[in-house]
Order: structure tokens, then C-alpha cells, then sequence
């Protein structure tokens, strides 16, 4: 992996003797060594591979009417700033970026604090800085004497409170709204709220929204075209299999690469097409292959039914019949068959 970590440390945010969250710093940074290279290098893999993250920027939430609400957090953006100038020191900063997470942390009553890791590094001529709260997990060692000891290791698996800023492209465009990139987790946005406002940050990007909206402008396209079922259905395969190689390597959907797909699959012009219409897509953004995987595959859950199968499949293996709400399988799938046949063999499902 192609990563040069430049600083990194870790600040503990502790409970104190009068019950309120405080910061303990660390005086210097973390030594370089294989350890620490292991532990970036890990959590860059990790954020690289989460699904669904949110992309923003430094500022404030804007109203329906498009004015800002409320007043900008910008302690964490000024310490950041004074350290990419050279007038502040990593450790300072983050000694300031500690405090803040800590004051940030008292409002709730749920915190418990952890491990606040700051790592600056370089990837594929980007340079990065992460941000993210490690929970302690409680582990068992066993030393040369064959004794066992209680000990905590950093719990890298459940990584939620993380958070990414590129920051090659916020200082080559300070405007644009989607050069951090935070974990959403499975309440979506909700989960992070007060980890993105001790940074000052806010979303910029609705990257299911804009993955959405390619879906439906795809389906417009070829639905469109003179190709025939097995064509659109390629078309279709070719978009989503160049958006997930952007997911693997942590890059953004480009629209023209988008177009440039489906030229190679004999259709011209999808660009221009998008930009004429009322798609409202930005010539980039982030993938979401939850959402981009409807390409391929139907799937749906309710009731306590599951149904997936892949699209090529509509219309002849599955039939549906929208005016009697049913779907209808032709070769039901060995495993499935297989557990049908044992079930009413027992006499139940008659």
C-alpha cells in the first residue's frame, strides 16, 4: 500500500474524578514504527471499504431557502489551517482538536470517551488527515511465563466516529462541499452529529441522492436506445461495474468516464444527455454500490419475505404481474428447492 504517514498521535478523552469528559494529551507524536504503520494502514483499508459514508464540507447547514442556520464552528478549521501554514505544530493542533472533542463530548450524556487518533499521511498524491474516536476493548494476553493478564486493545471493527479530510483538495478548492467524508453509520447521519460538529462540518454532498439520480437517468437512456433487452442489460452491467472499481479504489464517479462506458457499449452522448435533462447530476461524486447494485439485481424485504435475482432475469426466468401483485419463478433454486421438498415431506405447508 502506497501510504507515507507523516504525524500521527493519540489523545485519551478520559472521565474525571467530578464525572465531566476531559482530554488527556500526549506530549509528542506516536514513534514511527511497523506498529504504527500497521494500525494507518489498517484504517485507511477499513474507511476506504465502509459503505454509504457522508461527504462535506467545513461551514453551516443551510435552511429550505438556501441561507445558512446558526453560526459556524470554526476552531477545529482555524488550529487546521494554522498547522498546514507552518504557524502551529501537529501536536498543537491536535492538543486543540482534543479539547474541542472533549467539550463537544460533555453535552451528552451517552459519551464515554476512547481514544482520539489523529494521522496525517500521503495516498496516491493526496495528502490526508484522519480523524476518528477508538473505543477500548476489553482482551486477554498471555505472557512467556504462560500467565494470563487483563489488557485493552483499540477496537478497529466497529469504526463509527471517523472521519476523512483531503486535504490536497481543500486547499486547491476551499469551495468545494465534499473534500471531507465522515462515517454515517446505520441511523445515518444522526449517529456522527456530534463528532462533525466539534470539526465544524456539515454535509455537502447527498451521494445516495446523486447515485439515484444516475440510476434514473441510465434507465431513461437505454430505455431510449435500439438496443435490445440483452444490450441494456450490458449497458447497464458496464455502468456499475466501473462504479464499483471508483468505490475499490476510494475515487469519485466522473460523469464523462460514465458516458465513455456506455459509448463503448454503442451509446453516444450520455453526457450531453444528462446535462440537458433534469438529473441535476455534478460532473462528480461519490459512488454508493448499495444503491448502484439496482443495476444489476432486484431485491426487496417484507413481510418476511426476502427476493433478490439478478435483472437479467425479468421477464423471463421471474415474471411479474403488476395487476395481480404477484411474481412468478420459473426453476426455483436448487438450495431452496432442496429445503421446499424436506419441509412438506414432514407434512407441514400442505
Amino acid at each position: 500500500m502506497s501510504l507515507k504517514i507523516d504525524q500521527a498521535i493519540l489523545h485519551a478523552v478520559i472521565r474525571a474524578d467530578d464525572g465531566q469528559l476531559q482530554c488527556k494529551l500526549r506530549p509528542q507524536p506516536l514513534s514511527h514504527s511497523n506498529a504504527l504503520d500497521d494500525l494507518v494502514g489498517e484504517l485507511h483499508r477499513l474507511y476506504t471499504a465502509k459503505a454509504g459514508k457522508g461527504y462535506g464540507h467545513f461551514g453551516v447547514p443551510a435552511g429550505e431557502d438556501g441561507e445558512p442556520q446558526g453560526e459556524a464552528n470554526e476552531a477545529f478549521k482555524a488550529a487546521m489551517t494554522a498547522w498546514r501554514a507552518g504557524e502551529r505544530g501537529f501536536v498543537e493542533f491536535t492538543a486543540e482538536a482534543g479539547q474541542l472533542l472533549g467539550q463537544e463530548l460533555g453535552k451528552y450524556d451517552f459519551a464515554t470517551g476512547g481514544y482520539l487518533l489523529m494521522a496525517a499521511y500521503n495516498h496516491v498524491a493526496s495528502d490526508y488527515l484522519f480523524v476518528a474516536l477508538l473505543s477500548p476493548k476489553p482482551s486477554v494476553s498471555v505472557s512467556d511465563e504462560m500467565e494470563v493478564h487483563g489488557s485493552e486493545h483499540l477496537d478497529l471493527s466497529n469504526l463509527q466516529l471517523a472521519a476523512r479530510v483531503d486535504l490536497t483538495e481543500w486547499q486547491a478548492d476551499p469551495t468545494s462541499k465534499k473534500y471531507l467524508t465522515f462515517v454515517k453509520g446505520r441511523a445515518g447521519r444522526k449517529v456522527a452529529d456530534f463528532f462533525l460538529d466539534f470539526m465544524g462540518c456539515v454535509e455537502g454532498v447527498d451521494a445516495k441522492a446523486q447515485n439515484k439520480q444516475l440510476m434514473k437517468a441510465v434507465e431513461d437512456f437505454v430505455s431510449d436506445s435500439e438496443l435490445d433487452k440483452s444490450e441494456r442489460q450490458q449497458v447497464r452491467d458496464s455502468v456499475f461495474d466501473y462504479c464499483k472499481g471508483q468505490v475499490a479504489v476510494g475515487e469519485p464517479i466522473q460523469m464523462k468516464d460514465v458516458s465513455d462506458e456506455m459509448a463503448d457499449q454503442g451509446l453516444d452522448a450520455f453526457y450531453q444527455f444528462t446535462s440537458s435533462g433534469d438529473y441535476e447530476l455534478e460532473d462528480e461524486f461519490p459512488a454508493d454500490q448499495p444503491t448502484l447494485r439496482q443495476l444489476k439485481k432486484f431485491s426487496g424485504t417484507g413481510g418476511g419475505v426476502s427476493v433478490s435475482f439478478d435483472a437479467q432475469h425479468l421477464g423471463e426466468r421471474v415474471q411479474w404481474d403488476p395487476h395481480r401483485d404477484t411474481l412468478t419463478i420459473h426453476g426455483v433454486p436448487p438450495n431452496l428447492l432442496d429445503q421446499l421438498k424436506r419441509r412438506l415431506g414432514s407434512g407441514e405447508g400442505q
